[in-house]
């Protein structure tokens, strides 16, 4: 999409080019609502256990930690296996296929798309990661858990 303006409708180009990829890592604390992030050139078992150890460094005090992951292939390599055993207060719990909605960071990935990724105008993978990272940074001042209440009763889908 093209950024707004005043005067100007939503547009979207029909061209662009693209500068590459990115892989977005974001543990939300479900308690805090905010999320530790990082951007990584790739999403391999690698780089998901530097994200890992990141997160267990940010947590000093011996405390559990649960994780809730998609299914992908990177995240049950041998190498995440061992990662585990090293670190036994790390628990993966994954969510059933088609079912990512379940985890509540992809309420915050839903998020961080509308306010910064889909009118947003990047000139390479690293102004991507900048952007994306400051966005994290300053969500960090103002966040809160999310709520998930049901609060419209006319909306149930009543079934016989």
């Amino acid at each position: 999409m093209l950024p707004l303006s005043p005067g100007r409708a939503e547009k979207h180009g029909f061209e662009y080019y693209r500068h590459g990829t990115l892989s977005l890592y974001a543990a939300l604390d479900v308690k805090t609502g905010k999320v530790q992030g990082k951007t990584a050139s790739r999403h391999t078992s690698a780089e998901f256990i530097g994200f890992l150890t990141d997160i267990v460094e940010a947590n000093p005090e011996p405390k559990e930690i649960h994780i809730v992951l998609d299914n992908l292939s990177a995240h049950k390599t041998q190498a995440v296996q061992d990662f585990l055993e090293k670190n036994p207060q790390v628990r993966f719990h994954f969510t059933p296929t088609y079912s990512s909605w379940l985890n509540q960071v992809e309420i915050w990935f839903a998020k961080i798309e509308r306010d910064v990724i889909a009118r947003g105008i990047f000139t390479s993978v690293a102004d991507l990661s900048r952007k994306l990272m400051k966005y994290i940074r300053t969500y960090a001042k103002s966040a809160k858990p999310f709520s998930w209440k049901y609060t419209d009763p006319s909306r149930r889908i009543v079934t016989k």
